[in-house]
């Protein structure tokens, strides 16, 4: 009985975790380019009281054996990048990657970090960056007289000038990709940065090579479901209160047997 009081006890360690991850959805249901986050759990240590394939005579053996496991522990939290549904903006500022491919974004320690939130803006400059001041790389700078700025799905940035009614090319977005971007480190900002799991970026162009196309005046939005995470809740909720009717029932138990008189 005192093995299922702490067996119970990760249980609800778990679900609280469970529930921090939930939350953090939810927090997140608006945020551009938001991705979902799915904890993980596998099981502890096995304690083998009578182990399968023991001999039980000269002849014969057990074909099953008595194992208790100790609970449940996370061991991940996974980040799903699914793709979020698409908002029209008409902001010809606001880009959305359909498909695979992550914008590229300098930091200002110099380090690139790489985000799916397309809303960019101006600085004083006239250069393109994100919410935070932040340049987008490959850097594109707008000049003052600009009218008008197009976006290809290949990337290709265009302007059309006051003096000047044709259109001239002043650049090309370029998209990272990587093997597993599961094991990108979140900083926060919606950004990410690579690690050793996530492996080193692949960089090329919008709608070559797998890379997703850019849609100008669309914003991917998160890619929670409101309606998936509640029922995550609630099933999170009746996971901890099974562990914490378990622990009860253990304490009575073992009240049960404390109380025993000759």
């Amino acid at each position: 009985m005192i093995r299922s009081l702490w067996t119970s006890a990760t249980g609800m360690q778990a679900q609280e975790l469970n529930i921090d991850v939930i939350s953090n959805n939810l927090a997140n249901v608006n945020t551009s380019g938001f991705k979902k986050s799915r904890a993980e759990f596998q099981d502890l240590l096995y304690e083998s009281l009578r182990p399968a394939g023991a001999a039980s005579s000269a002849d014969t053996t057990i074909p099953t054996g008595v194992q208790l496991g100790h609970g449940a522990r996370p061991s991940a939290v996974q980040k799903m990048f699914s793709q979020g549904d698409f908002q029209n903006t008409e902001n010809e500022l606001d880009w959305a990657v359909e498909g695979d491919g992550f914008f590229q974004i300098e930091l200002p320690n110099g380090e690139t970090s790489y985000s799916r939130c397309g809303e960019f803006k101006l600085d004083a400059d006239g250069r393109i960056v994100n919410a935070d001041g932040f340049l987008l790389v490959p850097q594109l700078t707008i000049p003052t007289d600009t009218v008008s700025i197009t976006v290809g799905m290949d990337g290709t940035v265009s302007i059309i000038q006051a003096d000047d009614p044709v259109p001239s090319e002043i650049g090309t977005i370029q998209l990272a990709r990587f093997v597993n971007p599961g094991g990108l480190r979140s900083l926060g900002r919606n950004l990410f940065v690579p690690t050793e799991g996530s492996g080193d970026e692949i960089i090329g162009t919008p709608g070559e090579d797998g890379f997703g196309n850019i849609s100008q005046g669309f914003l991917e939005m998160s890619n929670v479901s409101v309606v998936d995470e509640m029922v995550n809740m609630i099933t999170a909720q009746r996971a901890y209160e099974t562990n914490s009717k378990v622990i009860q029932t253990a304490d009575d138990m073992l009240q049960m047997a404390n109380n025993l008189k000759r």
